[in-house]
């Protein structure tokens, strides 16, 4: 087994950037025990054609235009094409309105579903999806292979609001909330799956005073964000009435790579896919044995994050990003 420790964490990361998209990416390419061998976009803080671009252009920023990218779906799983975009939350760039100059690089010829099937394939078992967006593009996977739940190893996932109000309404969590339907179709896949929600990444939070660190460091990601960062910040202190941004994104990231950042539940979810709490995710937590078989009866279980070490996620996104 010795040998095997060593082995880098093969990882797919499914992303709609957005800022705290951005710093995942750059944190995971930061990640000494990760290798990132793609990158497959999706609607939620952009449209995915701009997701797609935005993916490129990270990837040129970080130096590694060696990393493939696939472009995802344009609408739900359901075929819907009314959209929720935050471009409010991340600006109309999804970047935070730099306007950066368009990425050299294309995405390649598969969509993000095919490649997510082909690599679980290639690799059964050893790689780690982290869905950073809307869940529409892993559920087409599960559609097109019925073997993907047990090829893949392990599908990280920020999404929901366990016991607490969501983000777009109280009901919902973007992710969720983006599409609803994909959602409860991942949930009840079978996959091993990991979902950290709003209830957790609400924990960890990057200060005014963290960005001027940042600003301070001589790191090249960590100027980036910089530039980045404003946007964000006044969205959060507008909507939160906070002096510092939440970061869902990164927490996530990191989690894949070390599960033991945060203690979980395990349980049932399903998803909410109709009325005003459309995008609701309800978590079954096995204490009580229901005399009536119910939605939740049978399906299989997944991990829910419920704590998580706050101070090691802010640290290890502070000293990656410096040290990038």
């Amino acid at each position: 087994m010795g040998h095997q420790q060593n082995r880098k964490k093969k990882m797919i990361i499914d992303t709609d950037p957005g800022i705290d998209d951005a710093m995942a990416i750059f944190v995971a390419l930061q990640s000494p025990e990760v290798e990132v061998i793609g990158l497959t976009t999706i609607y939620g803080n952009v449209y995915t054609s701009l997701a797609t671009r935005n993916a490129l252009h990270l990837l040129e920023i970080a130096g590694r235009t060696d990393i493939p990218v696939a472009e995802g779906s344009h609408v739900t799983i359901t075929k819907g094409t009314k959209l929720r975009v935050a471009d409010f939350v991340h600006g109309a760039d999804g970047l935070g309105n730099q306007n950066f100059p368009p990425p050299k690089g294309t995405p390649i010829k598969e969509t993000a579903a095919e490649f997510l099937v082909r690599q679980a394939k290639l690799c059964p078992g050893e790689i780690t999806v982290v869905a950073l967006g809307p869940l529409t593009n892993i559920a087409l996977a599960i559609e097109l292979d019925p073997d993907f739940c047990k090829n893949v190893g392990q599908i990280v996932l920020l999404g929901g609001a366990f016991s607490v109000n969501g983000n777009v309404n109280p009901a919902a969590e973007a992710n969720i909330f983006g599409d609803p339907d994909a959602a409860d179709i991942v949930f009840t896949s079978g996959a091993d799956i990991l979902a950290v929600g709003i209830n957790v990444t609400h924990q960890v939070i990057m200060t005014d005073a963290d960005r001027d660190l940042l600003e301070q460091s001589g790191g090249k990601f960590a100027k980036y964000m910089c530039k980045i960062l404003d946007v964000y910040y006044s969205y959060h202190h507008e909507s939160y009435n906070t002096q510092g941004v939440y970061l869902h994104d990164p927490t996530t990231l990191l989690v894949a790579i070390n599960p033991s950042l945060v203690t979980c539940m395990e349980g049932a979810v399903r998803v909410q896919t109709l009325g005003i709490t459309r995008g609701l995710t309800i978590f079954f937590n096995k204490q009580k044995r229901f005399a009536e078989v119910n939605e939740w009866t049978g399906k299989p279980t997944v991990k829910v994050a419920v704590t998580v070490d706050a101070p090691t996620v802010h640290k290890l996104v502070m000293d990656r990003l410096m040290n990038s």
